[in-house]
């Protein structure tokens, strides 16, 4: 399957060392290419992720930018080999000076490259649903069902989850990628090609912490609730507050941290 990779590894142990094969999360570089008759071919930026799903991250990636706001305004999209090239109609809001990143984008950073820290769900993102509610006990049983899901972190430990759950626990989708980033790209791009955004009546998991990003790309799916394994950051928290999302951050099968919305977080 695609994810991950075998190398030969030696384990230092106190009876000596054991040679052996070990599996290890690909990371690559992806190339996100955009179109338009009235901006030329531009490329976004370059991503390192893990291969598999890369049209969903494509997609994913350029609706969470605020580049498009439906599936309708691609005109093509082409898959290649550590490439994709999309083509986009008039109506998008694809703006090169705006967009466009200077540098790669790293596993461990969704913002890198940016000119400027825009704030996107202010700019295209609807408000988020007041109707969505859950309990504890649908977090927990999230947490526990995830794991069998994770077939790259099953065989490498180094790949981060990002999955859509309804209020009962029930997990509907799981992405994986060695960027939290990224998951969370294939997760709205997977739910983008089917015309099926904002999210309004799922909750959004994430396996480690809840960073700015994370929260800026659940605002704009229109995910109400974020659940998150890990600590937030202070502009996450901030972001999250401002835009009324539901924030949920050290998620044990016990207990969870609500650092924002805590109305929709039931006893």
């Amino acid at each position: 399957m695609d994810g991950f990779e075998t190398r030969d590894i030696a384990k230092l142990t106190e009876d000596g060392i054991i040679r052996s094969v070990d599996h290890i999360a690909t990371e690559s570089p992806l190339s996100i290419v955009v179109e338009s008759d009235k901006h030329g071919r531009h490329e976004l930026g370059i991503t390192m992720r893990t291969v598999g799903h890369d049209k969903l991250l494509s997609l994913g990636f350029i609706y969470s930018e605020g580049i498009i706001s439906s599936a309708e305004e691609i005109e093509d999209i082409a898959v290649g080999d550590d490439i994709v090239e999309i083509t986009l109609n008039d109506s998008s809001l694809f703006d090169p000076s705006k967009h466009c990143r200077t540098t790669t984008v790293t596993s461990s950073c969704g913002i890198c490259g940016r000119l400027e820290l825009s704030n996107v769900p202010a700019e295209y993102s609807e408000v988020l649903d007041e109707g969505l509610q859950i309990k504890l006990g649908a977090i927990a049983k999230c947490l526990n069902s995830i794991v069998e899901r994770q077939e790259i972190f099953s065989k490498t430990g180094g790949s981060h989850a990002c999955a859509s759950f309804s209020n009962d626990g029930t997990i509907h989708r799981v992405f994986e990628d060695v960027g939290r980033h990224n998951a969370f790209d294939k997760l709205v791009g997977s739910y983008l090609e089917k015309g099926s955004l904002p999210k309004s009546g799922l909750a959004a998991f994430v396996s480690g912490r809840a960073s700015f990003e994370l929260v800026q790309k659940s605002i704009r799916a229109g995910f109400p609730i974020m659940i998150a394994v890990g600590a937030p950051s202070t502009l996450a928290v901030d972001l999250a507050r401002e835009h009324g999302l539901t924030l949920g951050c050290f998620a044990k099968n016990e207990s969870i941290t609500l650092f924002s919305g805590v109305r929709r977080v039931l006893e």
